[in-house]
């Protein structure tokens, strides 16, 4: 069995912190959530891959980056 996630053909949507539709931000896959894979990737850099994020392990980052000042 294989352990790829396949994202080809997966609708990628722009963090709503972007501003303006700027280049800077990350983009995910809502669609897959329901599946247990968060995909994050650089919207500057849509070729390299993706980090693929458990959803506990996503809601922790998010918690720890929020908690330190940052926003997404």
């Amino acid at each position: 069995m294989s352990t790829t996630l396949d994202l080809s053909g997966v609708e990628w949507v722009k963090s709503s912190f972007s501003g303006n539709g700027g280049d800077n931000c990350l983009e995910w896959a809502p669609a897959l959530a329901p599946s247990g894979a968060i995909p994050i990737r650089d919207s500057k850099s849509p070729r390299i891959p993706a980090l693929i994020f458990e959803p506990t392990a996503w809601t922790e980052f998010v918690a720890e980056l929020r908690a330190a000042g940052g926003h997404l």
